[in-house]
């Protein structure tokens, strides 16, 4: 038989979540969290009536002692990485400066379910409860987590929705060649008053002499510390040129009047990060899109100087028209420019190979000074202009047949047709093979031929659009070149920098004190020094 047993029980003390004497009446310690997402007038107004609410709510309860009202202006709520007035909240509550924290919605508070969730259980860990008043959700009911999960993740899916809404409208502006622009960040541009871009003059002139210099052979670096030292503003009007803004100056296509839109994408709406369009989303070119602030040939022409600058092996600083363009005719190194006296009176900049002095046997090649080259090279041109007319004609049918690529445009869309129909063929072999209709080694015999099928066309569709490539490179060379004689009625008296560069390809110096002039359309006359 079973015998009762006195069982005494004790009544907490304490509360549960605070840790105070029930007993006890202290005032908890309140703040209020408002933020709006944009920086709109509207919400502006709807940001400071929320931040005069929470202040006189909280002040009116007795029972409450008001801390403040942490706020975030213009900020995204889907994660909470860069809330300032959130994050400073949690860490005030964290250090035990804050018992309640009343805030508009769950929404409000967070628009992801992780961070949501994750703050809260901080802020339950040290006695900080969270009140949400549309849906009525303390944060110590035994029923607040479950309630604010599922409301975090409606707001997150609701995040989802006009994010994905919003990129469908910047992608159908895009398909519909609507162009725009991060004006305070673009240098030449500004919105015009029909909401293009329209041209401001003295910008643009500060784009043209970018390019003009480049052209000239000053390197990237070179002019980003001119500009500087003028004390031009950036395009996001800093005080100090980076070599990297100047190349994103030269390579953008929207000074030729064109755009490419969709350069970059969100990869999530959560985190908000972009990456850089390499492929995985569609993207828009739209020609004569605004005004341009450079030629279209001059633009072209100086994707080809990056290209060739990009490519080359040796490394060189391009300061003046002559960087890059000398090479010695012993070892093949590039020359380059080497100051002597430099402290004296009898300074004087010299050119000479740069690998004079690396081998065992020094190079026999000639130092050459500046003056020497510029007469040198004019001897040259005078020799390459004898037959002009003759040059042009050359140049004009050289062009032509650079700039056909109607064959090559026929069979790479033969390719691709091709490419496109093995495609097919792979993905029925493969659903084939799944369905069990061929045996395994029939279906390991025929994916393996069309696939190497399907590689040897790859190969060939890449090497025609190389081809073709190349061709337009050489074409904007040829297209320069000819410019430059077609305008050159009579010779120069003096050393023209654009004219240099627009002719000469690379000059070989070599022991016997020659210089071998290469032209640019293949043409090579030797100089003695």
């Amino acid at each position: 038989m079973a015998t009762s047993k006195n069982v005494t029980v004790i009544p907490a003390t304490l509360n549960l979540h605070t840790r105070s004497p029930h007993t006890s009446k202290v005032r908890r310690r309140v703040a209020a969290y408002a933020r709006v997402s944009t920086d709109s007038e509207e919400q502006l107004t709807s940001y400071e009536a929320q931040v005069d609410y929470y202040t006189r709510f909280i002040k009116n309860n007795p029972d409450w002692q008001f801390v403040g009202v942490y706020t975030d202006e213009g900020i995204s709520g889907t994660n909470t990485k860069h809330r300032d007035g959130f994050n400073r909240m949690v860490q005030d509550a964290l250090d035990g400066k804050i018992d309640l924290i009343v805030t508009k919605s769950v929404s409000r508070f967070a628009r992801n379910t992780v961070d949501s969730l994750t703050t809260i259980r901080k802020l339950k860990e040290v006695g900080c409860e969270c009140l949400f008043q549309k849906e009525n959700i303390m944060t110590f009911d035994s029923k607040g987590e479950l309630l604010i999960t599922i409301m975090s993740s409606l707001a997150q899916e609701e995040s989802r929705s006009i994010s994905e809404n919003v990129t469908w409208g910047q992608r159908k502006r895009f398909s519909d060649g609507k162009v725009s622009m991060a004006y305070g960040q673009f240098l030449g541009y500004r919105k015009g008053a029909d909401g293009l871009p329209e041209i401001i003059p003295e910008e643009a002139e500060i784009v043209r002499r970018i390019y003009r210099e480049f052209m000239q052979g000053q390197s990237s670096n070179a002019i980003a510390k001119e500009l500087t030292a003028d004390g031009i503003p950036t395009p996001g009007k800093r005080r100090v040129w980076q070599r990297a803004t100047v190349e994103s100056i030269l390579a953008n296509e929207k000074y030729k009047g064109s755009a490419l839109l969709q350069k970059t994408f969100t990869v999530d709406f959560l985190s908000k990060k972009t990456k850089v369009n390499e492929g995985e989303v569609t993207q828009y070119y739209v020609e004569d899109s605004h005004p341009a602030i450079i030629d279209p040939m001059e633009w072209q022409a100086v994707q080809v100087e990056l290209a060739a600058r990009k490519n080359s092996g040796k490394r060189h600083r391009q300061t003046s028209p002559f960087s890059g363009k000398l090479f010695c005719g012993d070892c093949g190194e590039i020359y380059g420019s080497k100051v002597w006296h430099s402290n004296s009176k009898y300074r004087r900049t010299i050119w000479q190979c740069n690998g004079k002095f690396n081998g065992n046997t020094k190079c026999e090649t000639p130092h050459l000074y500046e003056t020497q080259l510029q007469e040198l090279f004019l001897k040259a041109l005078s020799t390459y202009m004898v037959d002009r007319e003759g040059i042009i004609a050359d140049l004009q049918r050289t062009k032509k047949t650079l700039t056909d690529t109607d064959f090559i445009d026929a069979d790479i869309t033969a390719i691709e047709q091709e490419m496109t129909l093995l495609s097919d063929m792979i993905r029925s072999c493969i659903n084939a093979n799944a369905a069990n209709t061929l045996s395994v080694s029939d279906y390991r015999i025929q994916y393996d031929d069309l696939c190497q099928r399907f590689e040897s066309a790859e190969k060939k569709h890449n090497a025609l659009l190389s081809r073709r490539q190349q061709m337009e490179r050489e074409a904007v060379i040829i297209s320069g070149l000819l410019f430059e004689i077609m305008g050159l009625d009579t010779l120069p008296i003096a050393f023209n920098e654009r004219l240099w560069t627009a002719t000469i390809d690379r000059v070989m110096v070599y022991a016997d004190e020659r210089l071998v002039f290469r032209f640019k359309d293949g043409t090579e006359i030797t100089e003695t020094l």
